[in-house]
């Protein structure tokens, strides 16, 4: 059963309510009605207007469903009783609606998705607020919150949008003539919702959005067309979440960014929200928050990202570069104004350190309000393990050294001594916990030596210049220690990372220099070089399905929201790993397996079409050869038997007996030979299509070379084929034809008088050999090869000998079988073909994989 062509989705868009959207989804189902289309109310909701009920009159209009939830009825949809009735067209009004509770599908949406999957156009309408990357904007300008909102994507898949558009001032009219609400509720709507200024910016809004799929439908009416002139480069945006409730706000202002960049949608590559945990793979600071953005997010056509990082300014700036972001939106600080005695914050750095990455800072209800008494300290980037042992190092270890120096074996060292062991505890607690648990144990040090053994004992005071200046050296060196190690370390760490990085790179542009490694192979490297579970290449269709397109480990993602790394290799490709979080430096290197997987995989397409049209450019040959040979050799037959019979017919011409056996045998000859073309065609186009099965069993040639002979003129041929030759697996069928096709051309050009063609059979080694030899005119050595191609004939053959088909069959048939058929000189003169068929014992099973193949005939 062929597959049920889908619906298509006609919307009425409207900027708010009582511009006329119910009222047009009814007058163009009139309108098909009228045109004699299957057309059905499925749900309407008139709301008592006048105009609007008028056209109900004549129109088929579905029960609704009750549906009892919390002890109260509600008349909702029944799209079941729809998808029954199966009409052409419908109407279901009101698409963002939320279905109660016990409903077939929680939103109305997908319950009109149903009916288009079953074939059924569906007309339906929408406001401008409802949209869910303009929910937060229209709050802003009418204060009321949307609670029922339709994923942009829902809309932008319809077929067809039509905007209802109305002046502020015309609706603000129809409102006051009681057209739009009951009289008990115009003064507070004229009052609230709609104010002429609330009304013009909705309607601005609704102009923009309906633009933004203007430029789509150009943009695909020049794809189509092969329209190459240049356009504006895509913007990239990266919108950097922190997990905090301000998060949603970022990511619909990021989308209408990416949206209105290129007039569409936003792509995976185009929208990318990315947030950065910590080293140690710290969680989300509200994870149901994070989980509600990550939805969020997926319903606008954005990607999540998860990146790890010590510092986040930095992570985020090195994420942007490696996705070729154009613009990043992050929020204002959290931080309140004390907290920045520490540095700036990560919005200023991010701007300071852009570059010509365009940064957006958008203010939310969290701003300033951040949380903690002390201002944020950054870590040297040791991890968590060697920074709390370093500060519980700083801690005791000046301790135990100050009881270690009273113990009465060393009463005996002096001041200096002593410094030189607490500078000794600054330089280990700097190699341990980087700089600041070094000047910590530095100045508790300095107190403690202060205190202890320094006169005057007991106090905090210091007398004498060299005592000073020894507590202040042992500061500075643990300072400065502190300082080489956290930036060999972090040298240390580039270097490393440089090398890895120039190492992969090279071997990456290796094998693109080679161009030949297949895309499973590339997906494994990058398994393995990122140490991944899983790596998957995915592919989104027209209809915004994602779909693998290769994987290589278990468990791989199907979407890109189940990655745990993700890159976009185009609008419609990403490449999604699973198995940890990767770094945001990683991205540099992995965004080049990206691309080079890309390649590959345009690379793979493209020699595919190239098999393709040379597939197609062999068939038109091939059919244009056919139809040369139709005109002409096939003609040839059909004109003798056409002239036979006419002589036989007429009755103005006395025929002899001899006569009329002299033509009744040219019809016979020339429907034998015109038998042998027709079959020769077919058989040369199944070899063409690969259609031709052997069914291989082990057959005798002294059962198959008589039956081949049949066909062939008495004494034109001799035959020796021993009894005693070891078994062939072959299809007798196939080489019946085979054999029958050379001997025939073999008796075709061995000349009168000379002596029959010699058909003979010998065992060599594993295989048995089949020789057929004439005393023609041979061929010569450069055309051997030529004569088994399709439509070949040498230029002395005349016309009605043949199509030139006869051996490119025979070969044809032979090699599906698992054998060769070869020419070479006869000695003396003429031509001799050799069949060359492994044994039964001794070569194969006759079949180039060894399978058994079912019959042909």
């Amino acid at each position: 059963m062929s597959a049920v062509a889908r619906g298509r989705l006609r919307i009425y868009l409207g900027a708010a309510p009582g511009v006329g959207k119910t009222y047009a989804a009814l007058s163009e189902l009139r309108r098909r009605h009228d045109r004699g289309t299957d057309g059905v109310i499925g749900f309407v909701e008139t709301h008592d207007r006048a105009m609007t009920e008028s056209l109900l009159d004549g129109l088929e209009a579905l029960p609704r469903r009750t549906v009892v939830h919390r002890g109260a009825e509600f008349a909702e949809f029944d799209a079941a009783a729809l998808l029954a009735r199966a009409p052409g067209v419908a109407v279901v009004d009101e698409l963002a609606h939320t279905n109660v509770p016990g409903s077939r599908n929680p939103k109305r949406w997908q319950d009109v998705d149903e009916l288009l999957d079953a074939g059924i156009d569906v007309i339906s309408t929408v406001n401008i607020q409802h949209l869910e990357s303009l929910n937060d904007v229209v709050e802003q300008i009418t204060g009321v919150r949307q609670r029922e909102t339709i994923p942009d994507e829902v809309v932008r898949r319809a077929d067809q949008i039509e905007l209802c558009d109305m002046s502020p001032h015309a609706l603000r009219r129809r409102m006051s003539h009681g057209n739009i609400y009951p009289a008990t509720r115009i003064d507070a709507a004229l009052a609230n919702y709609f104010r002429e200024g609330n009304l013009t910016a909705l309607r601005e809004l609704a102009l923009l959005w309906v633009a933004d799929r203007v430029d789509e439908g150009l943009a695909r009416y020049r794809g189509e067309h092969r329209i190459r002139q240049k356009w504006e480069a895509r913007e990239r945006v990266v919108v950097a979440l922190t997990g905090g409730p301000e998060g949603a706000t970022l990511i619909r202002r990021a989308a209408r960014v990416a949206a209105r960049s290129r007039g569409g949608q936003p792509q995976p590559s185009a929208l990318m929200a990315v947030h950065v945990v910590s080293g140690e793979g710290l969680t989300a600071e509200q994870p149901e928050a994070m989980a509600d953005q990550r939805r969020l997010l997926q319903e606008l056509g954005g990607t999540f990202h998860q990146v790890i990082g010590t510092d986040v300014a930095t992570s985020l700036l090195d994420f942007a570069r490696g996705a070729d972001a154009t613009q990043i939106v992050l929020g204002s600080s959290r931080r309140r104004g004390w907290q920045f005695v520490s540095g700036p914050g990560v919005g200023t750095i991010v701007a300071r350190e852009a570059g010509d990455i365009d940064v957006h800072i958008v203010t939310h209800e969290q701003a300033g309000r951040g949380k903690g008494l002390l201002p944020p300290i950054a870590a040297a980037g040791l991890g968590r393990a060697r920074l709390l042992w370093g500060w519980l190092l700083a801690a005791l270890m000046p301790v135990a050294a100050t009881a270690i120096l009273h113990l009465p074996l060393l009463d005996g060292l002096g001041m200096t001594t002593d410094v030189l062991l607490f500078l000794l505890i600054t330089v280990v607690v700097a190699l341990i916990g980087g700089l600041w648990p070094a000047m910590a144990a530095a100045v508790w040090g300095m107190l403690l030596l202060n205190f202890f053994f320094t006169e005057p004992i007991g106090g905090l005071a210091v007398y004498g210049a060299d005592n000073l200046v020894a507590l202040l050296v042992s500061i500075v060196v643990g300072v400065a220690v502190a300082l080489v190690v956290d930036l060999a370390k972090r040298r240390s760490g580039q270097a490393a990372r440089a090398r890895a990085e120039a190492s992969t790179l090279s071997l990456l542009a290796t094998s693109v220099l080679g161009g030949h490694e297949p895309i499973p192979a590339l997906l494994r490297r990058v398994r393995e070089t990122f140490g991944q579970d899983s790596a998957t290449l995915l592919e989104q269709d027209d209809d915004g399905r994602w779909r693998i397109v290769e994987c290589v480990g278990p468990d791989p993602s199907e979407r890109p929201e189940q990655a745990d790394a993700l890159v976009s290799v185009s609008d419609t490709l990403a490449l999604a790993m699973r198995g940890r979080v990767l770094a945001a430096a990683d991205r540099r290197v992995l965004g080049a397996f990206a691309t080079h997987v890309g390649l590959a995989l345009e690379r793979q397409r493209l020699a595919s079409d190239a098999a393709e049209a040379r597939r197609l450019a062999a068939g038109n040959k091939i059919r244009t050869a056919l139809l040369a040979a139709v005109s002409h050799d096939l003609r040839t037959p059909l004109t003798s038997i056409k002239a036979a019979m006419g002589s036989l017919r007429a009755t103005d011409i006395t025929l002899t007996g001899a006569d009329r056996d002299e033509l009744l045998e040219t019809v016979e000859d020339s429907t034998d030979r015109l038998n042998v073309l027709v079959g020769n065609l077919l058989d040369m186009s199944r070899l063409q299509t690969d259609t031709v099965r052997p069914n291989i069993r082990p057959l005798g040639l002294e059962e198959v070379v008589p039956a081949a002979l049949l066909g062939t003129a008495r004494g034109s041929t001799s035959v020796e084929v021993p009894d005693a030759l070891p078994r062939v697996p072959v299809d007798r069928g196939l080489l019946e034809r085979a054999v029958a096709n050379v001997v025939e051309n073999a008796v075709r050009h061995n000349p009168a008088g000379a002596e029959p063609v010699r058909v003979a059979a010998s065992a060599i080694g594993g295989t048995v050999e089949l020789r057929v030899a004439d005393h023609g005119p041979g061929v010569p050595d450069d055309a051997k090869e030529r004569i088994f191609a399709a439509f070949q004939r040498l230029g002395d053959a005349p016309r009605g000998t043949g199509v030139g088909l006869g051996l490119a069959v025979a070969r044809g048939f032979t090699e599906a079988m698992g054998g060769t058929l070869t020419a070479e000189d006869t000695p003396g003169g003429g031509l001799t073909m050799v069949f060359t068929l492994p044994s039964e014992h001794g070569g194969g099973t006759g079949t180039p994989d060894g399978q058994q193949m079912r019959e042909v005939t």
